[in-house]
């Protein structure tokens, strides 16, 4: 097999089983973590540390949420199921900057618990395998759009990067921003963060002083998380509130 179809392959496979990357991220983060604290290399933070890398997770969510509020049913940022779909393709808003927004919201997501860590090698271990993982997922999602929409894709391609924004290119959105969307796109996000960052505190604390203990400031954290989701799941499973006409 050419490598091409090689990369176009191994992409869509990877896309099929991308919910299962922050499963594996806590896995083998939270063995890392026992270790290191196991061995004390590591120490359990001040709660305001672990604060400051959960703003680094909420920065990236924040970079979904604008992505998703402005982007409409059937375009290239919406193929949340097993294969590609795209009716259209979006290239204004956070798409005029970056042609791949939820991938980088992802990426400040997903390094907000492998900083708790403080251990470089792990850090640039999870950058090094999240590249390469995406890179293949992006390679496929992009073989896929240059195949339908061809010089039109090519254009905004040629002129937009891949990871990195170029804010010197933005274009106001043609779609108004619908916070009813993300909320109803976004909440199960929001709320693995949080509680992925608070189960991180709870080991660290489990491992280092054999009790289980959590600092009020993550209670009160964790427990105003666990209200938006329980919240919004009800709304979205019994009610038609977050519903929004063409998305």
């Amino acid at each position: 097999m050419a490598l091409q179809e090689a990369f176009e392959k191994q992409g869509n496979w990877l896309f099929r089983k991308r919910s299962f990357l922050p499963l594996l991220i806590v896995i083998v983060g939270g063995g890392r973590y026992i270790f290191l604290l196991y061995h004390e290399t590591v120490a359990v933070h001040y709660w305001w540390v672990d604060f400051l890398f959960l703003c680094v997770g909420f920065f990236g969510l924040g970079i979904r949420i604008l992505t998703v509020g402005f982007t409409p049913k059937g375009t290239s940022g919406r193929n949340t199921g097993a294969g590609q779909i795209a009716e259209q393709l979006n290239t204004a808003g956070i798409y005029s900057l970056v042609r791949h927004p939820l991938y980088l919201g992802n990426f400040f997501m997903w390094i907000a618990p492998v900083l708790i860590l403080t251990d470089p090698w792990f850090t640039l271990f999870f950058c090094a395998f999240y590249w390469l993982y995406y890179e293949r997922i992006m390679y496929a999602e992009e073989q896929f759009l240059r195949k339908k929409f061809g010089d039109i894709y090519l254009d905004w391609a040629n002129k937009t990067p891949a990871f990195f924004p170029k804010f010197s290119l933005y274009k106001k959105s043609d779609f108004q921003f619908s916070f009813k969307n993300v909320l109803k796109r976004e909440y199960n996000g929001f709320f693995g963060l949080v509680f992925t960052m608070t189960a991180f505190r709870l080991v660290g604390f489990a491992v280092s002083t054999q009790q289980l203990y959590l600092d009020m400031p993550w209670i009160i954290i964790s427990f105003i998380a666990f209200v938006v989701f329980s919240v919004l799941k009800m709304l979205k499973k019994f009610t038609k509130i977050l519903n929004v006409e063409g998305r």
